[in-house]
């Protein structure tokens, strides 16, 4: 018998010996396997509930040609890559966003949402050009809203939000809005008519030092508690000023937000951050453990993690 073998026995003997004292650890915190883009190896502290979804992450292909004005072409972040997430959070639901670098072309978004099954939607982006059989196309194949991503130049404009509004409006779609809040402020009344929900990125972009001070913060705010808009906790490194681990900052706007509307409020990843701030790629089990305490008590994570996706979704 080699040496190889009996320490393989050696090692199988301890583990049997472990498993039947009862000193089976527990998993809640253990280490994972690392994740492409992103920091830390560990599990979220705290216990993650069944059907939790992840409403904002990226798929970046680059067999699909980036649009010609893209600003933003990140590295590969295949579908593969994302599970190896899912298994280091515990999520099971995901929202697939179209990003800006490929403009309204949705292929690698399509192609994602049919690897990732039923467990997973998708946002689009469309201009004034799509065609109802097109829409209709995206909606059996899991597409729930179009994004209007104006937080950099690209395929779509503020003059296109109100009559593509209408045009999904049908098939109970949202729009999705990712401006910083100046911008939000700016064209706060265009929200207030619409005849489609209204999802902001990354709590609205709010900038600091004035956070719920800003005028951005009362028109999301205002918007959440008529029912007319979600908000989501995601991307909080872009803005803050504070940074890690306590992320202090972005944390004051999302309690103000719970507070008022804790039904209008979404967890997301945000993966693989493709614009991370100056501290770098963040740690996604400390972000997810920080939205967790954020909420305050199980029953605002139960909405925040599970109940507010599956209803805006459609899980």
């Amino acid at each position: 018998m080699s040496h190889v073998d009996l320490t393989r026995r050696q090692v199988l003997q301890k583990t049997a010996m472990i498993a039947a004292s009862g000193l089976v650890l527990s998993t809640t915190n253990a280490i994972a396997e690392d994740v492409p883009f992103s920091a830390g190896t560990a599990r979220p502290k705290f216990k993650v509930p069944a059907n939790t979804c992840d409403s904002h992450f990226h798929i970046y292909n680059s067999k699909f040609p980036a649009a010609a004005n893209a600003s933003l072409v990140p590295a590969d972040a295949s579908v593969s890559d994302y599970r190896r997430l899912k298994d280091r959070l515990g999520f099971s639901r995901s929202v697939i966003v179209q990003p800006s670098t490929y403009g309204t072309d949705n292929s690698c978004l399509l192609e994602a949402l049919a690897e990732l099954g039923d467990t997973a939607r998708g946002v689009a982006v469309v201009d004034t050009s799509v065609t109802d059989d097109e829409l209709k196309r995206f909606n059996d194949a899991g597409i729930r809203g179009i994004r209007f991503n104006l937080g950099r130049a690209g395929a779509t404009t503020v003059d296109m939000i109100e009559p593509l509004s209408k045009r999904v409006a049908h098939l109970g779609w949202h729009i999705q809005v990712h401006m910083k809040g100046d911008d939000i402020a700016k064209y706060a009344g265009l929200f207030q008519d619409l005849p489609v929900i209204t999802v902001f990125d990354h709590l609205g972009r709010i900038p600091h030092p004035a956070g719920k001070g800003h005028p951005a913060f009362k028109v999301v705010a205002d918007l959440l508690e008529s029912g007319k808009a979600y908000t989501k906790l995601s991307s909080i490194y872009q803005d803050t000023m504070v940074g890690p681990p306590t992320y202090e900052d972005m944390g004051a706007l999302a309690k103000a937000y719970l507070a008022l509307a804790p039904d209008r409020v979404l967890w997301a990843s945000d993966w693989p951050h493709p614009s991370p701030g100056k501290s770098g790629k963040p740690d996604d089990a400390l972000l997810m453990d920080l939205c967790a305490d954020w909420a305050g008590d199980d029953a605002t994570r139960q909405k925040i993690f599970v109940e507010n996706a599956a209803g805006l979704y459609g899980f």
